[in-house]
């Protein structure tokens, strides 16, 4: 089956990366679904995220407010906005996040993190990794 278009005109086909690359731009209209059937969200307060520091073999919970920044050893993660489906909000969670090497005055990752998929935009380090848990919704 091809998706058609709300106008009726063949659509781009979502798979793989390119189906979540849709469904968070608003692509509804390529995967043959209307927009009443995307998923509704809500914004959070803040968000959890799991640091890692590979050498050391250490891992800690960072817990951050919309606009919080955090240090994780030379690393600097800011929060600017946390999403969540507010049916069950254990379910998902959207994050962007911005991280920084303090040392090099870098930016390493400026964008969404999604929690049930955190290797498809992930922190590329040789030494940390940083991931979403979940939104904070209190």
């Amino acid at each position: 089956m091809i998706p058609v278009r709300a106008n009726g005109q063949p659509g781009r086909r979502c798979t793989g990366l390119r189906a979540l690359a849709c469904a968070l731009a608003g692509g509804g209209l390529w995967m043959g679904v209307t927009p009443a059937a995307a998923q509704e969200v809500v914004a959070a307060h803040g968000a959890i995220l799991r640091g890692l520091d590979k050498v050391a073999g250490t891992s800690r919970d960072l817990e951050l407010r919309v606009g919080e920044t955090v240090a994780l050893g030379r690393l600097s993660v800011t929060l600017a906005e946390c999403r969540y489906p507010p049916a069950d909000p254990a379910s998902e969670a959207f994050a962007w996040i911005t991280v920084r090497d303090d040392a090099r005055e870098q930016v390493l990752f400026d964008g969404w993190m999604i929690a049930s998929s955190p290797a498809l935009h992930a922190l590329d380090h040789a030494r940390y990794d940083v991931w979403v848990m979940s939104c904070i919704t209190s």
